[in-house]
């Protein structure tokens, strides 16, 4: 795969800097296994090029990213979907496509800056978390509600790090939204700019981190992420994965998905008929 295949993203290189554009406008840039695999390459493709220096992750649209695609899931239209028929194949599914993919992100030896704007939720809130930096427009939103529909966060569990333990709970028991001015308030964000100026700030911010030679950026994000892994930030996360295949797996949760699954084909099943009405 070469950059001009990507389907679901776009990879740019001006320079020094590196702009991972996640570009599934239409479905709030919510991820599928195609858009993660595409993420993942592009981190492949700059990771040895020694004249980027820094990551900017953005988003096309009015969103940042609505979390993981369900309908993919729901549907079984990719083998990855499929896969989670079994206990043990939707561990091997999260524990590939999520859990590691985030970490890589994470642990991505250049220093990383989201520029997020609009929603920021679920899954989309655990990707930005795994940047080093996050530069917020004025008008994004940040929730991850999915408790209320079965599930134990999403498949690492960032708020307690990012916001504190009482306020976690809060954010996630609640399912509350916070919107941009809180999240910088809480820690969760660096910065907060009006939405016209997102892109800009991102990259004034880049170019700063840019002077930095690589080689003391790299210890400098090495030693921090050290430090938060002897604080038990790693094996918090691996804890809270574990805890969350066990909840995904029991009967409210598998009646939920099932019930949610049903939905989703009905609907599908009116649209349907509302095309072969319309002449579609």
């Amino acid at each position: 795969m070469v950059a001009k295949d990507f389907t679901t993203i776009r990879l740019a290189v001006a320079g020094s800097v590196a702009t991972i554009t996640l570009a599934r406008p239409k479905a709030a840039n919510a991820m599928d296994s195609i858009l993660i695999d595409e993420l993942d390459y592009a981190l492949d493709s700059i990771a040895d090029d020694d004249a980027v220096r820094v990551v900017i992750l953005a988003a096309d649209g009015k969103h940042f990213c609505a979390g993981h695609d369900l309908k993919e899931i729901l549907a079984d239209s990719s083998e990855w979907a499929r896969m989670r028929a079994t206990p043990e194949g939707k561990l091997h599914h999260e524990f590939v496509m999520y859990w590691e993919k985030c970490l890589r992100l994470r642990d991505f030896p250049k220093p990383t800056i989201a520029a997020v704007q609009g929603t920021c939720a679920a899954a989309g809130l655990m990707l930005a978390a795994m940047c080093d930096l996050i530069v917020a427009a004025d008008n994004a939103q940040f929730s991850n509600p999915v408790a209320r529909m079965t599930g134990v966060g999403v498949e690492l569990l960032i708020e307690p790090w990012e916001m504190g333990a009482r306020k976690a709970k809060e954010f996630l028991l609640c399912a509350t939204t916070i919107n941009a001015d809180e999240a910088q308030r809480l820690g969760l964000v660096n910065r907060v700019v009006e939405l016209d100026r997102l892109a800009d700030e991102a990259e004034a911010m880049a170019q700063q981190i840019a002077l930095v030679p690589p080689i003391t950026a790299q210890a400098i994000k090495e030693t921090i992420n050290h430090t938060t892994d002897l604080q038990g930030q790693r094996e918090a996360w691996r804890y809270h994965f574990m805890v969350h295949q066990f909840v995904s797996n029991t009967d409210t949760a598998l009646n939920a998905m099932s019930d949610r699954k049903k939905a989703t084909s009905e609907q599908g099943g009116l649209d349907a008929v509302k095309r072969e009405q319309s002449g579609e």
